[in-house]
């Protein structure tokens, strides 16, 4: 690739890009940035020949991404991420506001190291905007690739993600079989896979890790999958539902401590044999952070030393 073509490419051709991919159609794509069709595939097309490929495959029902467009269309969305991200940043500093920060998280780091780690903020950077999302690991490093968020505390799944990630582990987070103390398992003495399989189970959708290592759970034991299920990611849901019904759930136990302690839910005497890979810090290699986001990293290394008894750095 031409070293000229960082002055070439035109930032309407990068928001092109996005929404080609988004509509799959030029016409609705040139529609959405405010140009006419001719004039988005003049852009399209000047940067397929700057670049010497091609980005979509034209077909009668509209356009489809080509391996080098996915490339392509990915870097765009996390430089026209970072360009918002800086006016935001400028605009606050014009205002007097300091720093602004968006991280996600998977459950159990949420429930302390999260947490702990904002507490460090807060008393160091009253000011700071603090955003935190709780998703699951697949979808929060598409947010981070793309920009939408800083940091990232989770899992990398994706051999081919990984090469575009720097990942500091934290801890491994174990999941116990939860239920309500008043549950008609809590008086049987030992139990078995034929009684759980008997039960409503609350479990997240198909494409988690941990539904499909559940599921791995009953099927390598020969055992049909649990006839009732009720999906959901929403931890508030999923207390509530164990709290008040006579379903099951796999958690890690630090998120329902609270609620053990409380005499809410309880902690049922079996071993599931699920284990979560180690989870971690997750950030974008060769990317060069923000004030407030290098803070917030600090941060979380601290929260981590202090609750794993080690740094991540």
């Amino acid at each position: 690739m031409s070293p000229h073509l960082l002055t070439r490419i035109k930032t309407r051709q990068l928001t092109l890009l996005t929404h080609l991919d988004r509509e799959r159609s030029v016409l609705r794509a040139s529609e959405a940035i405010g140009m006419s069709q001719p004039a988005a595939s003049k852009l399209l097309r000047e940067l397929e020949e700057y670049l010497g490929v091609t980005l979509f495959e034209r077909h009668a029902r509209g356009v489809v991404t080509t391996p080098y467009g996915e490339i392509l269309v990915r870097h765009a969305h996390s430089v026209l991420a970072e360009i918002l991200r800086a006016q935001e940043e400028v605009d606050a500093l014009k205002q007097g506001r300091l720093h602004r920060v968006s991280m996600g998280s998977v459950m159990s780091p949420c429930t302390e190291l999260v947490p702990l780690a904002i507490s460090l903020l807060e008393q160091r950077h009253p000011q700071m905007v603090i955003n935190v999302r709780m998703e699951f690991s697949q979808t929060l490093v598409g947010m981070l690739l793309s920009g939408q968020i800083d940091i990232a505390i989770g899992r990398i799944l994706d051999p081919e993600t990984a090469a575009d990630l720097d990942f500091e582990p934290l801890a491994e987070e174990p999941h116990s079989l939860i239920a309500r103390p008043q549950h008609p398992l809590t008086k049987q003495r030992k139990l078995s896979m034929d009684d759980l399989a008997a039960h409503t189970w609350i479990l997240p959708p198909a494409e988690s890790i941990l539904r499909k290592r559940l599921e791995a759970m009953f099927l390598q034991r020969g055992l049909s999958l649990p006839g009732k299920i009720v999906e959901t990611t929403s931890l508030p849901m999923t207390t509530s539902l164990l709290r008040n019904t006579d379903m099951l759930a796999a958690l890690p136990e630090v998120v329902v401590r609270p609620f053990c302690d409380a005499g809410l839910l309880c902690i049922l005497p079996m071993d599931l044999g699920v284990q979560m890979d180690s989870f971690g810090i997750i950030t974008r290699r060769g990317h060069r952070l923000a004030r407030g986001a290098a803070d917030t990293l600090s941060a979380l290394r601290e929260a981590a030393a202090t609750l794993y008894g080690k740094s991540a750095a």
